[in-house]
């Protein structure tokens, strides 16, 4: 017998995700079948892509279901084993339910050794949110010495790393986060030349003004919403828009309006990419030499938030939601 907490979506939201969404149930998972593996959750990564899949819409990820557990990249350790590429002990990383254990049958999942860094580790500055940050400011915005550099939701997990990665590239780096803690770090330690607090400036058109005089060559859009139509506005000629995220938009009811006088695409001759990361998953070794070796010298930094325990992650998701995490989101499952 394997006693197991999980957490299953119980409906849909309508709007806001709500405490209602969830429900923590306990059950029996059994022994793994043959070619499966038993593992223990330790790191839960809560991520914002996760709101779309609590919906029906069609998105570039399958929705969730619902009275099934809602899954996510996670760290965990291989407790049993009836599959021989895994053995008892293995640290591993994928996708796994929001659970203390998960059966799984070992497809999408790589071993990592636990000695390189934190586990939490994998899940943010050395994971998916890192590796997104370095694809959309390498191969999108491409950022050349002198030119302006905007990233909305700058301390966020994919942002703190994107404005790094602008400015060791010689860019004048600007960005904006909820609260002026927020602002002061990544001033302070991730280098940005200026960063404004979105909650209190409801103007955003007027502080880039101010913030970025010469308008704006790159942007790396995490936020969407009034925040991207002020950038949009700003944009250089032959500006580049790598679109990674619109969490300001997630539980809108009714879709929001494109910025307005879409012409200023051609007018400026824009380049607008959205993308996802797990299309480019051969670029991964180029990824963890180049940020790996930037973390270990210090020249990259990143602040995680960790929430302790299980049946704290609907409401850490809901934070998230909201902008009240600080950098990567984790929770420490065991």
């Amino acid at each position: 017998m394997t006693d197991t907490v999980q957490i299953v979506l119980a409906r849909r939201p309508a709007g806001d995700v709500t405490a209602d969404c969830f429900r923590e149930e306990t059950v029996d998972l059994g022994a793994p079948a043959e070619g499966q593996i038993l593992i223990r959750s330790r790191y839960l990564s809560l991520d914002p892509y996760m709101r779309p899949r609590m919906t029906e819409l069609r998105s570039y990820t399958p929705p969730f279901e619902l009275d099934k557990p809602l899954t996510g990249g996670s760290v965990g350790e291989v407790v049993e084993s009836r599959n021989p590429k895994f053995a008892k002990g293995d640290v591993v990383m994928g996708m796994l339910n929001w659970a203390t254990h998960t059966l799984h049958d070992g497809r999408g999942l790589r071993r990592i050794d636990p000695s390189v860094a934190p586990l939490s580790a994998h899940l943010g500055v050395l994971g998916m949110p890192s590796f997104t940050a370095w694809y959309g400011m390498k191969h999108i915005c491409k950022p050349n010495a002198g030119e302006t550099v905007f990233v909305s939701a700058a301390t966020g997990a994919v942002g703190q790393v994107a404005g790094q990665l602008a400015k060791l590239a010689g860019a004048r780096t600007v960005g904006c986060a909820g609260g002026e803690e927020k602002c002061a770090w990544a001033v302070r330690e991730a280098g940005y030349d200026a960063c404004f607090d979105h909650k209190a400036e409801r103007d955003a058109g007027a502080v880039l003004d101010t913030l970025c005089p010469q308008g704006i060559d790159a942007d790396f859009e995490n936020v969407g919403g009034r925040i991207f139509h002020a950038v949009f506005e700003r944009m250089n000629n032959f500006g580049r828009i790598a679109f990674c995220g619109a969490i300001s938009e997630y539980q809108d009811q009714t879709p929001m309006a494109g910025p307005t006088k879409m012409f200023t695409i051609v007018q400026r001759r824009l380049t607008i990419q959205g993308f996802i990361v797990s299309d480019h998953v051969a670029l991964m070794g180029d990824f963890v030499n180049e940020v790996g070796a930037l973390v270990k010298s210090g020249q990259l930094k990143a602040r995680e938030t960790v929430v302790d325990g299980l049946g704290k992650a609907p409401s850490a998701f809901m934070g998230l939601l909201r902008g009240e995490n600080f950098g990567k989101l984790v929770v420490k499952v065991a």
